[in-house]
């Protein structure tokens, strides 16, 4: 019995110890346009390395704009950021306070406790910008969350979850060759002078192409193409590939899959949320300074403060991200640590 009271003890103290850490990490406004809005990152995914991108997208923001950025991570039992605990998501209160939120989550589960407040931001109209496997970003309803509240954004349901209904979009399939075809990012012709794309150009990311056929209302603002290899230098590939739902192939490259669009969704409260979508957004993908200015500018045209002709995108402090994959995220570190 007395053995039994100390192991329950010491459980509590553990517990009563990770409450207590940092969960998340702050960075406060300089001066800028940006002072006094609060944007929240929700970073989540097992492979595109979120948790390593979102805090240096959240500095730019933070140090060059003004804006106070807010970044939530996925933990273990211990309050280390593991991308693989798709039912974590630390102080999700955070959000009750956003002005905008960008995400990066994939398959993510969460109590609906926390969804709740996502929920929330998202009805309130607050402005999103999703990044790659944002497209699927929830799964609820799965085996870990059966009874969910939220299974309406499970990304595999008939109406396409949450990718599909307010993003645009779900995931379908690979279209370039995962980790063999690079993407090089083609201006949709009738979206050349769009604020979004102030100052974007030489758009080339590591990651492939993502199948993607957009709900109607969205206006497309990039393209991919498929590159025969891995480096801006190479040629566009020049096979043929059945899509979702055709009859015949066609080419990898005729016509090219968007990449990068945006829209204004009409939430179930009735409000209207401004919606930037791009299927790029790894952390080795935003060494790219055309994609971090885009990220940058969908926050101005969320937001509807003017868009910079050339947004200041200069990484602050060092960065060399870890390349994609579901291994090799960097063991053992906290967001305290990110401060």
């Amino acid at each position: 019995m007395k053995r039994f009271a100390l192991s329950l003890i010491a459980a509590l103290f553990c517990v009563a110890a990770v409450r207590a850490q940092q969960l998340s990490v702050t960075y406060e406004g300089k001066n800028g346009p940006g002072k006094g809005k609060n944007i929240v990152f929700l970073s989540g995914d097992e492979e595109y390395r979120s948790e390593e991108g979102l805090p240096m997208l959240a500095k730019i923001l933070s140090e060059r704009h003004g804006f106070t950025c807010t970044v939530l991570f996925s933990v273990d039992a211990s309050g280390v950021i593991d991308p693989n605990s798709g039912g974590s998501i630390t102080d999700p209160e955070k959000m009750d306070k956003a002005d905008a939120i960008v995400m990066l989550l994939r398959f993510r589960h969460w109590p609906d406790e926390a969804a709740k407040h996502f929920e929330a931001a998202l009805n309130r109209g607050v402005p999103i910008v999703g990044l790659r496997t944002s497209t699927h970003a929830f799964d609820f309803g799965g085996k870990d969350t059966p009874n969910s509240a939220y299974k309406k954004w499970q990304w595999n349901n008939k109406e396409g979850g949450f990718g599909r209904i307010v993003l645009g979009e779900t995931w379908v399939n690979h279209w370039g060759s995962h980790k063999k075809e690079a993407t090089k990012a083609i201006i949709e012709e009738s979206a050349k002078g769009d604020p979004l794309l102030n100052g974007v150009s030489d758009v080339f990311v590591t990651t492939d192409v993502y199948e993607a056929h957009p709900v109607a209302n969205v206006k497309v603002l990039l393209r991919g193409q498929v590159l025969k290899g891995m480096t801006p230098n190479d040629e566009p590939a020049d096979y043929k590939k059945k899509a979702k739902g055709a009859s015949e192939e066609q080419g990898v490259n005729s016509p090219m899959m968007p990449i990068a669009w945006s829209r204004e969704y009409k939430n179930e409260a009735g409000k209207t949320n401004k919606i930037l979508c791009t299927t790029m957004g790894a952390a080795s993908d935003l060494v790219n300074v055309g994609l971090r200015r885009l990220v940058v500018n969908g926050i101005y045209w969320g937001l509807g403060l003017p868009v910079p002709d050339a947004a200041n995108v200069e990484i602050v402090g060092p960065y060399t991200p870890t390349m994609y994959g579901f291994k090799g995220f960097k063991p053992g570190v906290k967001p305290s640590d990110l401060k």
